[in-house]
């Protein structure tokens, strides 16, 4: 599902002395079933386009379309529970947002809010739960006697439950350990893969922009100062050492090793397997070959 931004502001608290705008004439088209990350530092707007994708806020101008909905500034949307449906989103720290007493209670919350059965959420909740890496017997579980870990995995099945057709990520590896990051990331990667959806991330994460996304956008102040494929965005180090932003480690390795051997490597590489293999072949007897 494609969405686009049409000349989108939005202003917070707007008409009192302390408004402040948070976007700036926003054009911007999110393609279907494509991985997009999106970065920038704080304050740099991301949170609050993220909220403009299922409704959470409505422009100040401008107007949000996503799929065949359209939600426009001024106007009351009557589509914003059809959008909800199709946009699930995963907040940071979703294992805050449990609330029933049983696992199998919390994944089925979502579906049965929108009209499936019973007895297929709870066919749902047997699956997703077992795509995030919990089996059966979690289901009659409280969520609250789980980890954090665990807790957060329930609260991704109960959105994953939802089948929604776009998946946003909301800093969804915030306060996990590299390993938890790590499985935590290659689920999502995996959703993605496996069926038709538009995945949206929003990160402070480089590593993570570069290793799953098709294409990434850069924000400023409320502006999207760029677009394009993790190659291009990366290329422009100058750029996102400006606004703030490092470069993935991979990459400075790269950069570090080009300048010091004054070898010259192919491209850019976005992973680690892949800057190892070019430069195995380029130096003879490194012990990592």
């Amino acid at each position: 599902m494609q969405i686009d931004f049409k000349k989108v502001d939005y202003v917070y608290k707007q008409n009192t002395p302390l408004a402040s705008r948070a976007l700036h004439d926003i054009n911007l088209t999110i393609a279907s079933e494509k991985f997009t990350a999106i970065i920038g530092h704080t304050g740099s707007g991301k949170s609050t386009l993220l909220q403009h994708l299922n409704g959470l806020l409505t422009p100040t101008s401008g107007a949000v379309e996503v799929g065949d909905e359209t939600i426009i500034a001024n106007q009351k949307n009557k589509a914003l529970k059809k959008i909800r449906q199709k946009v699930g989103i995963v907040f940071q720290f979703p294992e805050y947002q449990l609330f029933e007493e049983t696992v199998e209670k919390d994944i089925c919350f979502g579906p049965m809010n929108y009209g499936v059965t019973r007895e297929k959420a709870i066919e749902k909740a047997r699956y997703y739960l077992n795509m995030v890496g919990m089996d059966e017997s979690y289901l009659t579980r409280s969520p609250f006697e789980l980890s954090g870990g665990q807790m957060r995995r329930v609260a991704i099945a109960g959105i994953l439950a939802m089948e929604p057709e776009v998946l946003v990520l909301d800093e969804p590896t915030a306060g996990l350990d590299p390993f938890g990051s790590r499985e935590i990331m290659d689920i999502f990667s995996s959703m993605h893969q496996g069926g038709k959806m538009t995945t949206i991330l929003v990160t402070h994460n480089m590593e993570d922009a570069a290793k799953f996304a098709d294409e990434i956008v850069v924000m400023e102040k409320g502006i999207v100062i760029q677009k394009g494929a993790p190659e291009v965005i990366f290329s422009s180090a100058d750029e996102l050492e400006r606004i703030g932003l490092k470069l993935p480690q991979t990459i400075q390795f790269q950069k570090m090793f080009e300048k010091q051997s004054g070898i010259g490597l192919s491209k850019l590489h976005l992973n680690e397997a892949d800057l190892v293999a070019e430069i195995c072949t380029l130096v003879e007897g490194m012990k990592v070959c």
